[in-house]
């Protein structure tokens, strides 16, 4: 059983609210400013102020303790999903709401399967690892293969 009630500030300040904390570290580097005789400065931004940004020294121990509070015991988890987007049946689920909204099927991906890896590579990034890296022009051919290491050689102690 959840309680919910209406947020205050809208559904749109909860989302950016939780937003700050799921998918970051607590405090990056670029925030601490200063560590020096035991006391942290760092910047933070004050979201009651219109999101001033403010300088707040603590010592050590202190900063460490707000900094452990954000971190989660081992084993747990920083987002679960419920529902439909439960992992175990998300496909089959999201696969009936479609039905129910009358929204059309996808078109299954199909790929090649004699594709390589560099027909991959150049259709991700617009590269292509056949062309000359120097001149361009040039195309890359293989003209001999390598064998793999049969066994890893031995390594003989000369000491």
């Amino acid at each position: 059983m959840v309680y919910a009630k209406r947020p205050f500030a809208g559904p749109e300040q909860v989302l950016e609210y939780v937003g700050r904390y799921t998918h970051r570290v607590a405090i990056s580097n670029n925030r601490i400013l200063d560590i020096e005789d035991g006391k942290v400065r760092y910047r933070w931004k004050d979201y009651r102020r219109g999101g001033q940004q403010k300088t707040m020294t603590l010592s050590a121990d202190e900063f460490i303790r707000r900094f452990l509070i954000h971190v989660l015991p081992s084993g747990f988890q920083r987002i679960r999903y419920y529902g439909l987007l439960g992992n175990r049946y998300r496909a089959e689920k999201l696969a009936h709401c479609r039905d129910l909204i009358g929204m059309a099927k996808p078109e299954p991906v199909v790929e090649a399967t004699d594709k390589d890896y560099r027909d991959r590579y150049e259709k991700l990034t617009g590269v292509s690892l056949c062309e000359c890296p120097v001149c361009h022009l040039g195309r890359m051919v293989l003209f001999r293969a390598l064998r793999p290491i049969e066994r890893a050689p031995s390594i003989v102690d000369t000491s």
